[in-house]
């Protein structure tokens, strides 16, 4: 039995109720959950979370923790605990910025540079697998779809 497939659950359709199976919602998170299934088994000593973290500070080096959580779309809470976490795990260091005490510098350590790398690795064959069943035009347009919402 598929979980992920609703046909499997078959819900007899009248012209005017609201059918789950129909819903955009609905679907993306069905998506989501079997996306997240897949990197967990390629990848399961890293959260998607986490690894957005040290892909983007791969991308940009040194960057302050508000603005990596924007360049992450997460919340400063969110993004202060995946960092203390990546901290614990030596995959990335902070420094106090020299201007502003406040504010705190994050980078990958050396051990985080090794690690980003194997994990984009294991990432194209997530992405590969995830999207196995389109198209490479269905693949882009997908993509270019998700963008616009």
């Amino acid at each position: 039995m598929n979980v992920f497939d609703p046909s499997h659950f078959a819900v007899p359709k009248t012209v005017n109720d609201y059918q789950l199976e129909d819903q955009v919602g609905y679907k993306l998170r069905l998506a989501s959950q079997r996306h997240l299934e897949i990197f967990s088994r390629h990848l399961p000593d890293m959260t998607p979370t986490q690894f957005s973290i040290l892909v983007r500070l791969r991308e940009v080096g040194e960057v302050s923790q508000n603005q990596l959580g924007r360049l992450v779309a997460m919340d400063a809470a969110t993004t202060k605990g995946v960092i203390s976490r990546l901290i614990d795990r030596g995959l990335v260091q902070s420094r106090q910025d020299g201007a502003d005490l406040r504010r705190l510098q994050i980078s990958l350590s050396l051990e985080g540079q090794t690690k980003v790398q194997a994990a984009i690795d294991q990432a194209r064959v997530i992405t590969t697998e995830t999207t196995e069943n389109l198209t490479k035009r269905e693949l882009a347009r997908l993509l270019t779809l998700l963008d616009k919402l």
